[in-house]
């Protein structure tokens, strides 16, 4: 059971940032909502443009939202009012090249269910020709034929069968195949709004190279979580069990194909949990970024990947802070001389 927060922290979230919020809330003022934050959080506007940037460097959760659940309730009912999430059950197969590939890596029968909510909400886009591939990393290849019919599906082997989840591995294989002008590389638990892609495309269009338009991140609890794959439609009666935002390359980010080949992908020596994804946004960092964070994402529940909570102690997390020693300049030179996205084994490196 969730305990009740002290006293103290109740009249400091009252004082300091549940005003913040209900202002941020007001109705009539569409994405509003987005200014949203912790109190000594500085966000900054997109110049002309829609969306905040988050300046600090690591994820946050939104703390008036953990004092009092029904503010994180009223955020996410505003948040998909402005962009909602519908689930579809079939998309009709893209005949030409597709402007926008979503590229998903899958392990596991315990996240099948969420694959298929989160292709729900895929292929529930509107506006832009997507296709989505899904590269499952398993010895057995257990989703083939369970996948909608307008989905690609790469199966890939482990090299051994106690190879840790590699998700550098399956996004650049999923990558390798990708038709469109466009990559999203996204996580097979995350639901995503109606007009992303187009979102996307437009930015792409403005000249942005790599994007990254969450700003919240709505993490449900089990219960709801089971709901909205089953119910088909949006829950949101039960406030989240966290808002998490300043995820950068994490869970979904999208990037120009040509730029993702330039900066050599992703680096498939990072094994198990963690790392990659910041790894990945410094490279990407120099190319030109739309920061700003302006769209709303509901994570559905799962337990904890292994090696989650071993800190700095994970294999992959240790090869982060390695690496974060060295130029990226010459990070880049590195992974642009290896192979990748073979669907044979990873490029394990060094």
């Amino acid at each position: 059971m969730k305990r009740r927060p002290a006293l103290r922290t109740l009249l400091g979230a009252a004082v300091h940032e549940l005003p913040l919020a209900l202002w941020a809330l007001r109705r009539g003022h569409r994405n509003s909502w987005v200014h949203t934050r912790n109190r000594r959080e500085q966000l900054l506007e997109a110049p002309g443009q829609p969306g905040v940037r988050c300046q600090w460097q690591w994820t946050s959760n939104l703390h008036v939202a953990q004092v009092f659940p029904l503010v994180g309730l009223w955020l996410m009912r505003r948040a998909l009012q402005d962009w909602p999430i519908a689930l579809s059950d079939a998309r009709e197969p893209v005949a030409e090249a597709p402007s926008v590939s979503f590229v998903i890596g899958h392990r596991g029968r315990d996240r099948f269910p969420l694959l298929i909510a989160t292709l729900g909400t895929i292929a529930a886009q509107r506006g832009e020709p997507c296709e989505c591939i899904v590269v499952e990393q398993s010895v057995e290849p257990e989703s083939r034929g369970l996948l909608p019919a307008w989905v690609r599906y790469i199966h890939t082997p482990p090299p051994h069968v106690a190879m840790p989840y590699n998700r550098s591995w399956a996004l650049n294989v999923g990558a390798a195949a990708a038709r469109g002008r466009l990559l999203v590389l996204h996580d097979n638990d995350l639901l995503v709004p109606c007009d992303y892609a187009a979102q996307l495309w437009r930015h792409l269009r403005e000249g942005y190279e790599v994007l990254n338009l969450k700003r919240f991140i709505f993490y449900l609890g089990e219960a709801p979580s089971a709901r909205w794959g089953q119910e088909r439609s949006p829950i949101l009666d039960v406030p989240p069990l966290e808002i998490v935002q300043n995820l950068e390359a994490g869970a979904s980010v999208a990037i120009s194909a040509e730029v993702f080949q330039a900066l050599g992908g992703f680096d498939e020596a990072f094994v198990g949990w963690g790392g990659e994804d910041n790894e990945f946004w410094e490279r990407a960092a120099t190319r030109k970024v739309y920061p700003y964070g302006y769209l709303p994402f509901v994570h559905l529940w799962h337990a904890a990947q292994p090696g989650k909570y071993s800190g700095r102690d994970a294999p992959a997390i240790e090869r982060y802070y390695a690496l974060s020693d060295r130029p990226v300049r010459q990070r880049i030179e590195d992974l642009q001389s290896r192979p990748r996205g073979r669907v044979e084994e990873p490029s394990l490196g060094e």
